[in-house]
């Protein structure tokens, strides 16, 4: 990470350096701000990724137990019932739910 003090900082250059590592703007030494770059990413995107909700959503799908491809296909294939597999609904509704705020 760059860091630059507030005092010789103009918005400008700090927008552009900030599209490839983010800046840290200091005061007196100390961290002040953080520039994150976001040229490119849709406003869903940035909705999404400070979403407390969303990331809350993503670890609890993280600790789920997981299949193998391997192991879906040989369920298919016997015929043997599946275990739900949750869909993206959930994923979709906290979006939303982000929006509207």
């Amino acid at each position: 990470m760059k860091q630059i003090g507030v005092e010789t900082a103009d918005l400008e250059s700090c927008v552009s350096r900030a599209q490839q590592e983010r800046l840290v703007i200091t005061r007196k030494g100390r961290p002040v701000a953080l520039v994150v770059g976001v040229q490119g990413m849709t406003a869903e995107q940035l909705e999404l990724g400070t979403s407390d909700k969303f990331w809350k959503l993503i670890a609890k799908r993280r600790r789920q137990p997981t299949m193998s491809r391997a192991a879906l296909e040989r369920r298919i294939n016997t015929g043997k019932p599946q275990r739900a597999v949750p869909d993206n609904e959930a994923l979709q509704r906290a979006a939303q739910e982000t929006r509207r705020r």
